[in-house]
């Protein structure tokens, strides 16, 4: 069987590509749970890896859930209320809790279609570059379900309540053009300029010192549900270890002596 996730790295970007044509990637099943959560374990345990691009093989990023299993009623979508909520919180719900504690930077490069769960994956992802012909669902409602896999709380974060609201009240598509003139994605290029567009973003990120860049998204995280205080004593903590790192001091040096940087993580 073809893999469900292919993991791919480039100096220190790694890219994972959601790859069940099938399914038009489709990431209820457990196979595809297991092997993002692994692949989020596998960079956060490689400290040569400084960024994460995720994308979709062929026209869609990612219908999110099967609805064929919906309508059978097989896989996590079977069963007693009791083993559908087990299902949920053993099965895609593991998604978003190992793409939050994903210690690197990750870009969503949507290409297509991004519906339901593939929407809400885009939205747990730190930045995101869409395609032209990239749209975005969050589309529960008009399946008679609600945001099972914590797109209630990663989709208001980017958009704004208003407008994740108005996302998850109607259903209805949002096409790349609206999707970057309501902040949902960053920048909007030709298809075939996707991927450049995000190995550039991966590059410009990926230049600055490993570690100083996962304190910066661990700070960042904590920031958005902390108190100021909290997040004060915590940068507080982090830039002393900061101020310690060889990758701190040859950057001052390497401004100093006004040349090029090389980093190794220490």
């Amino acid at each position: 069987m073809t893999d469900p996730l292919l993991y791919e790295q480039k100096d220190h970007v790694v890219t994972l590509t959601l790859n069940r044509h099938d399914t038009r990637n489709a990431i209820s099943s457990d196979e595809m749970v297991d092997a993002i959560v692994g692949a989020c374990e596998r960079i956060n345990g490689d400290s040569s890896v400084r960024v994460a691009i995720i994308t979709g093989a062929g026209s869609a990023f990612s219908s999110g859930g099967n609805v064929k299993d919906m309508h059978d009623k097989a896989g996590m979508f079977g069963g007693t209320p009791p083993d559908l909520r087990d299902g949920y919180r053993n099965g895609i719900q593991r998604i978003p809790m190992a793409v939050s504690e994903l210690e690197v930077p990750i870009i969503a490069a949507v290409n297509g279609a991004a519906i339901g769960a593939g929407c809400d994956l885009t939205m747990m992802c730190d930045i995101r570059i869409a395609s032209e012909k990239a749209i975005f669902a969050e589309s529960f409602v008009k399946v008679g379900l609600i945001p099972g896999d914590g797109g209630a709380w990663f989709l208001p974060r980017v958009v704004g309540l208003s407008r994740a609201n108005e996302m998850a009240f109607t259903g209805d598509q949002v096409d790349a053009q609206m999707a970057h003139e309501w902040g949902l994605v960053s920048q909007v290029v030709a298809p075939d300029d996707l991927m450049t567009a995000a190995n550039e973003m991966a590059a410009r990120i990926a230049v600055n010192p490993p570690s100083a860049l996962r304190m910066t998204k661990k700070l960042i995280k904590e920031s958005q549900h902390a108190q100021l205080e909290s997040v004060l004593e915590m940068s507080a903590s982090l830039q002393a270890l900061a101020h310690q790192t060889k990758d701190h001091a040859e950057a001052v040096a390497a401004f100093v002596e006004k040349r090029k940087p090389e980093f190794t993580g220490d």
